[in-house]
């Protein structure tokens, strides 16, 4: 992250950094993000073609945060990729808002490079991509408990709060969820074994075709999740992008994987081991980016038209803003509450609870005084 850090500040017209940080029962989590706008006068990102990409979701997979740093050096001129056309380059990015999580499991990251090469969930034990709301906490005959813990309720992680906040807040156009382990190009839907209907389901397809044509040579593995990798995963962000946040494109990638790695072998299973491999994974997932840069905006249209999603705040929406803690590149900070997100949930919804519950007994005792009077004859008998 000291790299990146680095570069945005060689950048400022180009890169901005956000931390934003998150507690939640004594467990504190932050996650910086990269934005990346050519035009920084411009603070309205609204009419602007919007992409997400959150990598090092899973802390044993380091070569996804590479990737990130590829990218962001590629954006900022520092790095070049060749055969591309920098006029068109410019044109394309003058029309986009590109927002980068380099390490979105920073203190799952902290165990592996403190030698527990295999951890892939956060810091207390949880797996980030089983944390998400639609279909939570679903649990398979194959379910392993150890890597796939999915929380004690849906979002119970700062990392995922942190994550949807972003997601509601930027809305954008197209996700991707940069992980390794095997090379593949999957799309909606990962816990169950088909892919959504209808014309988004073409254009995703057929940007995922053309990626592994021009960067992956057909190799990679394109579908739903749920039905390539051999498992449904419950829980997850790309199905919340898809289908909570509406979002057009929703992607997860898998950019490296070495089936040969004994079971144990974790660093070399989901990292490469030499030079060689490791230039040729940022070569050609760095350049399949700049192509989702370029084709994406394209195949969604010009309008950039996104489904409208509810916009109604949640209770759980609500209440994580006392936990979240912004701070700017510049210092500023916003101070928060520490609350006990499930015990004031809890407590609120038994408040609504019993809320309905007394208006339905008035209502009752109301409809039954109505109808108990009575009847008066206006003809005299």
């Amino acid at each position: 992250m000291e790299e990146i850090k680095a570069l945005v500040i060689r950048h400022p017209d180009k890169l901005t950094l956000d931390t934003i940080k998150a507690r939640n029962k004594g467990y504190s989590a932050e996650i910086d993000v990269v934005t990346y706008c050519r035009r920084r006068q411009e603070t309205d990102d609204k009419p602007k073609f919007r992409i997400l990409l959150s990598f090092g979701q899973h802390g044993r997979e380091l070569i996804t945060s590479e990737v990130a740093l590829q990218i962001l050096s590629i954006l900022s001129k520092e790095k070049f990729l060749p055969d591309l056309d920098l006029a068109s380059l410019d044109q394309t990015l003058d029309n986009l808002v590109i927002k980068v999580v380099p390490m979105e499991n920073l203190n799952g990251r902290k165990l592996v490079e403190a030698g527990d090469l295999c951890e892939r969930r956060n810091g207390r034990g949880v797996d980030l991509n089983r944390n998400w709301s639609v279909d939570w906490g679903k649990k398979e005959k194959d379910y392993d408990p150890y890597e796939e813990n999915p929380g004690t309720a849906p979002f119970s992680e700062p990392e995922a709060q942190i994550m949807r906040k972003i997601a509601v807040s930027f809305d954008p156009h197209i996700w991707v969820n940069i992980h390794s382990g095997m090379e593949a190009l999957f799309m909606p839907y990962d816990h169950k074994n088909t892919t959504p209907d209808g014309v988004p389901s073409q254009k995703m397809k057929s940007l995922l075709e053309e990626l592994n044509q021009l960067h992956c040579q057909k190799r990679c593995m394109i579908g739903s999740g749920g039905g390539s990798v051999g498992y449904l995963a419950h829980g997850t962000a790309t199905d919340f992008m898809f289908d909570i946040v509406k979002v057009p494109m929703a992607f997860t990638f898998e950019i490296y994987g070495d089936g040969a790695a004994a079971s144990r072998d974790c660093f070399k299973m989901f990292n490469p081991t030499d030079f060689s491999t490791f230039n040729r994974v940022l070569h050609e997932w760095s350049a399949a980016f700049f192509t989702i840069f370029k084709l994406g905006p394209n195949l969604l249209g010009s309008n950039y038209s996104k489904p409208a999603f509810d916009k109604w705040v949640s209770i759980d929406e609500y209440l994580d803003g006392y936990l979240v803690e912004r701070s700017s590149r510049y210092g500023k900070k916003t101070e928060v509450l520490d609350l006990g997100m499930q015990e004031i949930r809890t407590y609120f919804r038994l408040f609504l609870l019993s809320s309905v519950l007394l208006l339905f007994m008035f209502c009752s005792r109301i409809s039954k005084s109505k109808f108990s009077r009575p009847i008066v004859s206006a003809i005299p008998l």
